[in-house]
């Protein structure tokens, strides 16, 4: 595989950086130690510029090329938050805290973007500007926007931003990418189903919220079934009901929570004009009522079609032909990269893990073989799109 032989010299001393921030995972906004070493790292590389405090913990660094960072300028992102889950890999560089994790890579993904930085702050072999966007709070805080609210996309002039994430069950070596909607949506519900609570035995002088919430889960399934485009994806989850606390008591309340993934604006939109149209009549038509607070979350993550195919090449580049599928299917997970891309034309590319446990399961371990693959498909997006005058 033609990764870059620097990166690979590299490997020991990325890997252990990985380890490190696998061994003190921080959640969320919470991530001081991981932005203190990513910070500390990057002015050791000799940087041009290293801000922190950017989206509250980010941290920023920019790298001019030999023409002193005239001309474009290309963001790189790597998420640096770990998740609230206890791992249980029997790693020796496992989770000192109870009770958090590196449960999806975020661990990997700073260490390769901070080895690919280092060598570019090392070589300088390209014209333009590369700005290192480490990020917090991915998982279900909203760090992207939060940097770019801080004025990362404006303040630092950055004309296209890239992100990469590793694939369990992909190869390590194996890229996947497509245009257009990569990832999903990610909206979520909350519902109280008031009704009036009584005696079991006497289910006529009440109003079940039990009842009414079962009838409600099921009727939200239409929304996929029956009201979106076959060939446009929907998914409606309940995953939590609440209601009651003793075997002889009807409640007075039910709770539903849960979360509606999408693909399409226009479905995402219709999905919640259904879901709230369902659970209103349905709660209506049993004689309870239904308070219902739906929050919308990350958008679709939109890959760009320009730059898709360019970061294709790239891939392709670094693994091989054959070895970059183009047309890998949309996941209805969520990824708040998608702000990003919404402010700038950029892509989103998986990278092959290799067999390991699924993301966000207490198994999983992000496999440091992906490095110099990760470390090289950077480098050379920014030799390529940004070359150096001869």
């Amino acid at each position: 595989m033609p990764i870059v032989n620097r990166l690979a010299e590299f490997h020991d001393e990325i890997t252990a950086w990985r380890r490190d921030i696998h061994e003190n995972p921080e959640i969320l906004y919470e991530t001081v130690r991981t932005a203190g070493k990513v910070t500390e790292l990057l002015e050791s590389f000799g940087l041009d510029e290293v801000i922190t405090g950017i989206g509250r913990t980010g941290v920023v660094g920019v790298i001019k090329g030999k023409n002193g960072g005239a001309g474009k300028t290309i963001g790189l992102r790597a998420d640096m938050d770990a998740l609230p889950i206890h791992e249980i890999t029997g790693k020796e560089y496992a989770s000192k805290t109870e009770g958090k994790m590196h449960a999806c890579g975020h661990d990997g993904h700073t260490a390769m973007l901070l080895g690919a930085a280092k060598y570019l702050a090392e070589t300088r072999n390209f014209d333009g500007t590369v700005v290192v966007i480490f990020q917090p709070a991915e998982e279900g805080g909203a760090g992207a926007k939060a940097m770019i609210d801080d004025g990362l996309m404006t303040r630092w002039h950055i004309d296209e931003v890239y992100g990469m994430h590793n694939q369990p069950g992909m190869p390590v070596g194996e890229f996947g990418i497509a245009k257009g909607a990569i990832m999903a949506a990610t909206d979520e519900f909350a519902v109280k189903i008031k009704g009036r609570g009584g005696h079991a035995a006497k289910p006529h002088e009440t109003i079940d919220p039990i009842l009414v919430g079962s009838q409600i889960v099921t009727a939200l399934q239409s929304i996929a079934s029956r009201n979106a485009d076959p060939l446009k994806s929907v998914v409606v989850s309940v995953t939590v009901f609440e209601a009651g606390n003793a075997f002889n008591v009807i409640p007075q309340d039910a709770i539903l929570r849960g979360t509606v993934r999408t693909l399409d604006a226009e479905v995402r939109s219709l999905a919640q004009e259904r879901f709230t149209a369902l659970t209103t009549s349905v709660a209506e038509a049993f004689g309870a009522t239904a308070e219902i607070d739906y929050i919308l979350g990350y958008p679709v993550v939109v890959n760009h079609d320009e730059q898709t195919d360019f970061a294709a090449s790239i891939a392709e580049g670094v693994a091989e032909k054959g070895k970059v599928d183009t047309g890998v299917l949309p996941m209805m997970g969520g990824e708040d990269f998608a702000y990003m891309l919404e402010e700038r034309p950029g892509a989103f590319i998986f990278a092959g893990n290799g067999d390991s446990a699924g993301l966000h399961h207490p198994l999983y371990d992000f496999n440091d073989d992906l490095i110099p693959i990760g470390c090289s498909y950077w480098v050379k997006l920014i030799e390529t799109a940004l070359p150096a005058a001869a």
